[in-house]
């Protein structure tokens, strides 16, 4: 068995021993695989939802399903890290399959009102879009005014889906260092992007690949 194996061989028997823990109404063991896995998953939901507040619900439910019913989750079909992020996949997917029904249903309401009104005015159109690409911008900015060090750890947990674990091994660096990078970089961006989400009619511009 080559070293990546026996290394993937010791994840796998930690992740069984946690998920025994937690069929066993173990807290720590449930908590030791959060630690383990919601940085990943956060990136995940964070990717498809573009929505920080979204997705830490969709992270949050997933782990909760996972201490109610620890049982679903069967060995043969898989790794505990490919079931984890299969259910936050799956949970982004209905909830973007909600909004989208969401935004038909009242899209149809408003254009049933317009109808009514006349043509839109061209000139909300652009507002909107100027809005849209000016908090797409503060994001940008957001991002580049972190210190470099914090601005690596932020790309490495969201852009790559990497746990604070892998990248302390990555770079490398002391966990505790990581963590607290991570949690001064989460700060500052939430002081920076905090009034962005105020709208409650589109999602958060959480992406730099606009």
């Amino acid at each position: 068995m080559t070293a990546p194996e026996q290394a993937e061989a010791r994840e796998g028997d930690l992740d069984g021993a946690l998920m025994k823990g937690i069929a066993q109404g173990d807290r720590n063991a449930f908590l030791r695989l959060f630690d383990r896995y919601s940085p990943t998953a956060m990136g995940l939901a964070w990717r498809m939802l573009h929505h920080r507040h979204l997705a830490e619900e969709i992270v949050q439910e997933a782990f909760l399903a996972v201490w109610r019913d620890p049982d679903s989750y069967r060995a043969e079909r898989g790794t505990v890290r490919a079931w984890l992020m299969s259910t936050v996949h799956h949970r982004a997917v209905d909830l973007v399959r909600r909004e989208e029904s969401q935004s038909r249903r009242a899209m149809d309401a408003a254009s049933m009102v317009s109808t009514a009104r006349g043509p839109a005015d061209p000139a909300e159109v652009v507002v909107e879009e100027i809005s849209v690409a000016e908090d797409r911008k503060a994001v940008r900015r957001a991002l580049a005014d972190l210190r470099p060090e914090q601005r690596q750890i932020i790309e490495l947990m969201y852009f790559e889906g990497l746990t604070q674990t892998r990248i302390a091994e990555r770079l490398p660096l002391p966990l505790g260092t990581v963590k607290s990078r991570a949690r001064l970089a989460m700060r500052r961006l939430g002081k920076s992007l905090g009034g962005l989400e105020r709208s409650g009619d589109r999602k958060h511009p959480l992406s730099v690949n606009t």
